[in-house]
């Protein structure tokens, strides 16, 4: 997935003293505009709500509006673009205009159809008129509006563009004025009377023809009254690398049924690890209702002194909802997602460690069918083959050893508790001298045959229980550390 993203520097012509050359160039470099181009998934979501019979169906395959005193064919077109991973929070936003453009058109030449704000987050594949999100309703039936932000002629001709100007949305989203979401999130409503032919449909973000795609180009600059700091990296220097894997149960459910992020991120940090893969991460949905990836890295900070840099990846690609997550005392190098089937999904963070480019990804795999993590495991290890080693890759996959799904894996990686348990490194504690994370041994962190520069050094599964016997999670943390050479 890319962002183009380009730089506009102003020219300088130098004459004159060197302290005015000086002067100008400081200025020019205070005023440098970036642009930014979104046009794609996941940078863009978008859904059609639909009312009448339809108020409780997810219209995720057209973006189209329509006015109808009918409900039945009443529709509106909703957008949601990622201007919080995109654009660095504080940046002074001079310029923000959404386009689209008309794929189909009924009868009617023209209609005037409105932007307005959505005030509420939803979720792509589960939003629907009545509901943002399942088990979560709109306030108010057919999305929760906000400030009408620009209105247009909208033709009936295919390849009709149409741009409206949300610089004022954008604004208020990335300056966080609008609450912990930073996203932009719009919906195109059609102002005009009852009509059969007033239906507009228009392209995708995942048409072939990138010209064609919804976007939102946002021209920014940043602020030299509020500049945003940032931290000086952990130096990333030493051999023993410390890998730990945890699902966390919907992001903090100890055994107990209680939700408790800090007891269970506590517990994490209290292990010293570098880098972090965690499953069952919610980001605003009804286990908890919070952005955990973003209190994850909060906590870690708070409980190691450091700040942990993380990248997040939902399950079934959307905003909000479950997903993974991989979190690092050290600075990323590079990022990369990839959606599996069967609604899972898998996220890499590349890091530099002791002058070695590390892959470290994070995956869960599907929890009741072996052909479907089967399939997932060849999808995962296609898109491995495009990372750099060395190559690690821990998660849940729902499959203990000695299975079909494991063999497979074992072609080319290692698994690391095995082979610690053959060496005679790993490391458990009475009554679990098998490792296991849960039921079973199904939480594993594996590393590629290719990673000549890993040198496995032991392999752990703690004993999290308190006093009473409760767990912060329904597993168990393992932790695998290699010496990098």
């Amino acid at each position: 997935m890319r962002i183009r993203v380009s730089a506009q520097r102003g020219r300088l012509c130098v004459r004159g003293m060197f302290g005015l050359v000086a002067v100008a160039a400081s200025a020019v470099a205070a005023s440098a505009q970036t642009v930014v181009t979104l046009n794609q998934a996941p940078q863009v979501l978008f859904a059609t709500l639909r009312a009448g019979t339809y108020a409780d169906k997810n219209v995720s395959d057209t973006l189209a509006t329509r006015a109808s005193d009918n409900p039945d064919y009443r529709r509106r077109a909703l957008l949601k673009f990622d201007t919080q991973n995109t654009i660095p929070a504080g940046s002074n936003v001079t310029s923000a205009l959404l386009t689209v453009t008309v794929k189909l058109g009924s009868g009617d030449a023209t209609r005037n159809i409105a932007a307005y704000q959505v005030t509420s987050s939803w979720t792509e594949n589960e939003v629907t008129w009545k509901s943002r999100r399942s088990g979560e309703s709109w306030v108010t039936a057919g999305g929760d509006l906000g400030t009408k932000l620009d209105e247009n002629v909208v033709g009936n001709v295919a390849g009709t563009r149409v741009t409206y100007d949300v610089t004022a949305l954008v604004k208020r989203a990335v300056a966080g004025s609008l609450g912990s979401s930073r996203y932009t999130r719009v919906v195109l409503i059609d102002l005009d009377g009852s009509t059969s032919d007033s239906y507009r449909e228009f392209f995708l973000p995942n048409d072939s023809n990138v010209a064609n795609r919804p976007v939102l180009k946002v021209t920014y600059s940043g602020t030299a009254t509020t500049p945003i700091p940032t931290p000086p990296p952990v130096s990333a220097t030493g051999t023993t690398l410390r890998v730990l894997h945890w699902n966390t149960h919907h992001g903090g459910y100890g055994t107990d049924g209680v939700w408790n992020p800090d007891r269970l991120i506590s517990k994490a940090a209290s292990f010293h690890p570098d880098v972090v893969s965690m499953n069952e991460v919610e980001r605003f949905t009804s286990w908890g209702n919070a952005d955990d990836p973003a209190l994850f890295a909060s906590l870690m900070k708070k409980y190691t002194g450091q700040t942990w840099y993380y990248k997040f990846q939902t399950a079934a690609g959307g905003t909000t909802g479950n997903g993974n997550l991989v979190m690092s005392r050290f600075p990323f190098v590079a990022t990369h997602t990839h959606l599996l089937s069967y609604k899972r999904s898998a996220v890499d963070a590349t890091i530099d460690f002791n002058g070695r480019a590390i892959n470290l990804t994070s995956t869960h795999l599907d929890d009741s069918s072996t052909s479907e993590r089967l399939t997932e495991i060849g999808q995962l290890s296609s898109w491995e083959t495009t990372l750099a080693e060395q190559r690690i890759i821990c998660g849940d996959f729902n499959a203990w050893p000695g299975t079909t799904e494991v063999s497979t894996m074992k072609r080319t990686y290692y698994d690391s508790w095995g082979e610690a348990q053959a060496d005679g490194t790993s490391i458990a504690y009475p009554g679990n001298t098998a490792g296991n994370t849960r039921n079973s041994r199904i939480d594993y962190i594996w590393y590629s045959h290719g990673a000549s520069n890993l040198v496995l050094k032991q392999s752990q599964v703690f004993d999290v229980r308190d006093a009473n016997g409760i767990m912060p999670s329904d597993h168990r943390p393992i932790m695998t550390t290699f010496i990098v050479k």
